[in-house]
């Protein structure tokens, strides 16, 4: 099993400090030299060859650490930690100094092609907010945390979109275009439970794109289409059928007319058919008979 290594801070000094020091100390470099030089001394040259090696080993430890960056020292293949405070620093001068963002960044997944959980063919894309929490498990728990996130998190859309079914046709049920809040944080679990190995946080995670793949777009159109008119039409029965029997009710109450089973159901039908009707009615005046 893989051991994970997990950040810790590395050891440095205030770099304007030592940097007043390698003056202090460039500067009786140059005066032995110098010495040296005019008396022609060799023995001072045995002394000066080691001062001149010290003083080009010192620049080597400096660096500068902006906001929201760190620095990871490598020193001869070992971690020795990170340095995440920003400033100008001074640290071993023979370990390497990784840089890691840890700002916050977007990754935005292309349009993937992917059978929701009724087998349909959709097309779904989404938006990834994410940033480096742990910069020595990013570095050194995966080859390209960059390249990680983006894999991952397609992994993850691929495997939201077949636990929902793109739109719920029973009242209640969860869907890809009707629980966007459901979803998003759903997405957002899946996404955080596989890049935790690299150290990073998922701040958000949305759905930016999501349709029919163009083979079924039409025929799906058509279906919502229809269970639209069928959801309008039942709303317009019941609110016919209540007229109808409020109707009847206040005839009843104030005793304009009383209405044998027969004529209800006339008046019933014909009230219907004009409150249900897609198009205006055109009333027929009975004018009684001539006999």
């Amino acid at each position: 099993m893989m051991n994970s290594i997990q950040e810790f801070q590395a050891k440095k000094i205030n770099g304007f400090a030592v940097l007043l020091f390698a003056l202090i100390y460039w500067t009786a470099v140059v005066i032995v030299f110098v010495m040296m030089i005019r008396h022609e001394d060799i023995g001072l040259l045995i002394l000066e060859i080691p001062l001149i090696i010290v003083a080009l080993i010192i620049p080597g430890g400096f660096y500068v650490v902006q906001p929201n960056e760190a620095r990871v020292l490598v020193f001869f293949g070992k971690y020795v930690g990170s340095v995440r405070d920003s400033g100008f620093w001074f640290s071993n001068p023979f370990a390497t100094k990784r840089h890691v963002s840890l700002r916050i960044r977007n990754f935005n997944s292309e349009r993937l092609k992917v059978n929701d959980l009724q087998g349909n063919p959709i097309e779904i894309a989404a938006v990834i907010v994410w940033r480096v929490v742990d910069s020595a498990k990013a570095l050194f728990d995966v080859e390209n945390y960059e390249g990680f996130v983006a894999i991952q998190s397609e992994t993850a859309i691929r495997a939201l979109a077949s636990h929902y079914p793109y739109d719920a046709h029973v009242e209640g049920h969860a869907s890809l275009r009707g629980s966007p809040g459901e979803v998003s944080d759903n997405l957002r679990q899946q996404v955080e439970a596989r890049l935790g190995v690299a150290g990073v946080e998922i701040s958000e995670a949305r759905i930016s794109h999501l349709a029919y793949a163009q083979e079924i777009a039409q025929a799906m159109l058509r279906r919502q289409q229809a269970e639209a008119i069928v959801a309008a039409r039942q709303k317009i029965v019941e609110g016919a059928v209540g007229m109808v029997e409020s109707a009847l009710k206040m005839l009843r109450d104030q005793n304009v007319i009383e209405l044998d089973h027969e004529r209800k159901a006339a008046m019933i039908n014909n009230l219907l058919v004009a409150l249900v009707s897609e198009r205006e009615s055109q009333p027929v005046i009975n004018a009684g008979s001539l006999y």
